[in-house]
């Protein structure tokens, strides 16, 4: 009896950890991709191409002509058909922060209060969300998960997503501050009250002057000498004045862009970046001349008026574009931890309203990666960059026919199983599929 218990009891372990994969090893010997087609990330597209790695960084990328190294040493993967990309980059994301979005105990993305800028997502980024492996299957690899809630939320970071914990995925802690900009008062229901519209008008008025008298006192804390007491709240906003931390300014209106903006600007703020920006077609000029990133959020949408254009959420990236201003791609909405798998495709709607696949392909690599400070290590394919990207049978913004057979993150050769592959697989074997 102890033996049949035993028994079952190792059979549901074994089954336990087929749905959850293993973080993969650091590469330990060289490693040679022959055949593919190289889409480095930065708009150029290599055919027949070779991509070598060793330690976790990229030896050769370019034209298989062009490698002439001694190849006994490597393993090599013939990939010949393939395509391969630069790992995807999901911005401004509740990914690791949010399981179960109705089960409030699997929720860790807000804290309580309105201005909480000390606020960390990076150390409540769970690794052993079974939505990660889901996730990495269509080529997402980089994520920067961000806290929700309040004017000032705290912290994002950025973190690789095949990881025990939440030291080793790290990226890049702390990579900017978090403000939701307090939305324009309007009288929307005519029978309003002049009385009511005039407390909700101070209300505002009062969150923008917390919000000014906390950067203020921010700014000055930095120049206090060495040695003070340590203020966890002031300290964690000094980044955004030097410029070593981005302040994420949430907003869609086009006068809410421009309003944050220039508070920001006011305030010191080094590095702005938009976050939402549905109404960033209106202020083109002015986010240029400012010199402001831009997240778009997931442009799976209907247009904000009924005088909009019905395409316009779909064709805002190709705006954007042409007006020279740097954005990039998320999938910050409705089941948006879920749903981040679909990114690729989020880009390939974008692709099929006035981008290039290659360009849209930049919007979910290395200009997110430009926006949070990895472009050294990441988001293209170039030699002496991390050895992080995917290889897929067709192309990977197409959802018929995005197929990844591996990927890689830093060398790693990484899993792509996960519960959902696993229940395939066991339910397949059981209709004979």
């Amino acid at each position: 009896m102890r033996f049949i218990l035993t028994l079952a009891l190792a059979s549901t372990a074994t089954a336990a950890l087929a749905q959850v994969p293993v973080p993969a090893p650091a590469q330990t010997k060289p490693v040679l991709i022959t055949g593919a087609t190289l889409h480095v990330g930065n708009g150029t597209v290599v055919p027949n191409a070779a991509v070598a790695f060793d330690k976790g960084r990229l030896t050769y990328a370019g034209p298989a002509a062009g490698f002439t190294q001694d190849r006994s040493g490597y393993e090599t993967i013939d990939a010949a058909g393939q395509q391969l990309y630069p790992g995807l980059i999901l911005p401004n994301t509740t990914l690791g922060l949010t399981e179960v979005e109705s089960i409030r105990a699997t929720v860790d993305e807000e804290e309580v209060g309105t201005l909480n800028p000390n606020v960390r997502a990076l150390i409540a980024y769970n690794t052993d969300s079974d939505i990660l492996p889901t996730v990495r299957t269509n080529g997402v690899l980089l994520a920067q998960p961000t806290p929700r809630g309040g004017l000032l939320a705290g912290q994002s970071s950025v973190v690789q997503l095949d990881a025990w914990n939440w030291q080793d995925a790290v990226v890049r802690a702390d990579d900017g501050q978090h403000l939701t900009w307090p939305a324009m008062i309007f009288r929307t229901n005519p029978n309003e009250e002049a009385t009511a519209l005039e407390k909700r008008q101070k209300a505002r008025e009062a969150q923008l002057r917390d919000l000014e008298q906390l950067l203020s006192e921010a700014s000055a804390y930095r120049q206090l000498p060495a040695g003070r007491k340590e203020n966890l709240r002031l300290s964690s906003l000094a980044g955004i004045f030097d410029g070593s931390k981005t302040l994420y300014l949430h907003a869609d209106y086009g006068k809410e862009m421009i309003e944050a903006v220039r508070f920001a600007k006011r305030l010191g703020a080094q590095k702005v970046a938009v976050v939402g920006a549905r109404d960033a077609w209106m202020v083109l000029d002015f986010l240029k001349q400012n010199d402001v990133s831009v997240v778009v959020s997931r442009i799976h949408a209907l247009p904000r008026r009924d005088a909009d254009d019905y395409d316009q959420p779909y064709k805002l990236p190709a705006q954007l574009q042409a007006a020279g201003v740097r954005f990039c791609l998320d999938y910050q909405g409705q089941m948006e931890t879920a749903g981040s798998r679909n990114l690729a495709f989020i880009a390939g709607t974008a692709a099929s309203f006035g981008l290039s696949k290659e360009q849209a392909l930049t919007a979910v690599t290395l200009t997110p990666a430009q926006i949070m400070g990895i472009d050294k290590d990441y988001g293209s394919l170039e030699t002496g960059k991390s050895a992080t990207f995917v290889l897929s049978q067709g192309d990977l913004l197409d959802m018929r026919t995005n197929a990844v057979t591996h990927a890689f993150i830093d060398g790693r050769n990484i899993s792509l199983d996960s519960k959902q592959t696993y229940l395939a697989k066991k339910f397949r074997s059981k209709y004979g599929l």
